[in-house]
C-alpha cells in the first residue's frame, strides 16, 4: 500500500513540476529571458558592442582565425577573419553590404547578393530576437518544451517584422537563449537550415552574453570564442561602408583598449582594461 502511495505521490509531484513549466506564456518566456540578460532597459543603453576573439573551421583556410566583430544599433555589422596572408571582410550597413576575399582571388569588394542583403536585414541586431521583441515588429508564439542535450528549453517560434520565421529554444530554468534556428540560402541556392547554438554566459557590465557561440552542428560545427567585448564605444558610419571607400576605421574611437571587459568565467565581472 505504501509503495503504491509513495509511487502515485511521486507522479503527482512530478506532474505538477511539468505543469508549471509548461504554463509560462510566450511573453514571459520572452520577459524572463530578457531581466536573464540583464533587462531590457540595460539593453537599450547599449548603442555598439565590438566582439574581439577567435574562430574555429575546419572549412576555413586556418584552423583558428582571429575575428573582430563591430555591431551598432539599429543593424550595422562588420566581421573582419584574419589568417595567414589573408584577411577577409564583411560589412552590412542597414541597407546594402559588401565582402572582401583576396585569398579567393577577389582583390576588390563584392556586393551582397539580394538573398544576402534579405539575410542581413533579418539580422538580430545587438541584443537577439527576443529581447524589445515587441518594439521591433516581432511576435512571438510558444511551440512547447523540448529537451536539449538534457536540460528542459521552452521552444518559441518568433515572426520577424521583415518576414521570416525563427525558432528559438530557451532554458527553462536559467532563461538564457541556448539555440536559434533560421533559414538561409545554401551555396547552391537552395534554402537551408542554419542552426546556431550559445554557451559559456558571462557577465559583461551587468549584461549576459553568450563567449561560444557555435554554428552548423553536426560533429564539428563553426565555433566562434569571444574573449573581449567593448560596449557602448563609438563607432563612426564609415565602419560599415565599402572596404574599399577612403575613411578611417574606428576614428572616433580613440584609446581602444579603455572599457574593454575582461570577464571572467565565473561570471562575475571582469575588470577594465585600459584604465
Amino acid at each position: 500500500m505504501m509503495t503504491h502511495l509513495t509511487a502515485g505521490l511521486a507522479v503527482l509531484v512530478l506532474a505538477t513540476g511539468c505543469a508549471r513549466t509548461a504554463q509560462l506564456s510566450a511573453a514571459e518566456v520572452a520577459a524572463r529571458n530578457a531581466d536573464a540578460r540583464g533587462g531590457i532597459d540595460a539593453w537599450r543603453k547599449v548603442q555598439t558592442m565590438v566582439w574581439t576573439g577567435h574562430v574555429e573551421s575546419d572549412h576555413a583556410r586556418a584552423p583558428s582565425m582571429p575575428f573582430e566583430l563591430d555591431q551598432k544599433r539599429p543593424n550595422k555589422t562588420r566581421l573582419q577573419l584574419d589568417a595567414p596572408g589573408d584577411r577577409s571582410v564583411r560589412v552590412f550597413n542597414g541597407l546594402r553590404g559588401w565582402k572582401l576575399h583576396p585569398g579567393r582571388g577577389r582583390a576588390e569588394p563584392q556586393p551582397f547578393t539580394p538573398q544576402e542583403v534579405m539575410y542581413a536585414q533579418a539580422g538580430h541586431g545587438l541584443d537577439g530576437p527576443l529581447i524589445d521583441y515587441a518594439a521591433k515588429g516581432n511576435s512571438v508564439a510558444l511551440e512547447g518544451l523540448d529537451e536539449l542535450e538534457g536540460r528542459k528549453a521552452y521552444h518559441l517560434s518568433v515572426h520577424l517584422a521583415k518576414g521570416a520565421t525563427e525558432d528559438v529554444w530557451v532554458d527553462a530554468e536559467t532563461f538564457l537563449d541556448v539555440r536559434c534556428d533560421r533559414k538561409s540560402d545554401g551555396p547552391d541556392g537552395a534554402p537551408r537550415r542554419v542552426s546556431v547554438t550559445y554557451g559559456d554566459y558571462r557577465a559583461v557590465a551587468g549584461l549576459r552574453l553568450p563567449f561560444l557561440i557555435s554554428t552548423g552542428g553536426g560533429v564539428t560545427p563553426d565555433r566562434m570564442q569571444i574573449e573581449r567585448v567593448l560596449l557602448n564605444t563609438p563607432l563612426d558610419d564609415s565602419t560599415f561602408e565599402s572596404p574599399a571607400a577612403p575613411h578611417s576605421r574606428h576614428r572616433s574611437r580613440p584609446g581602444i583598449a579603455r572599457g574593454t571587459f575582461v570577464p571572467t568565467p565565473s561570471g562575475d565581472e571582469g575588470g577594465l582594461e585600459g584604465q
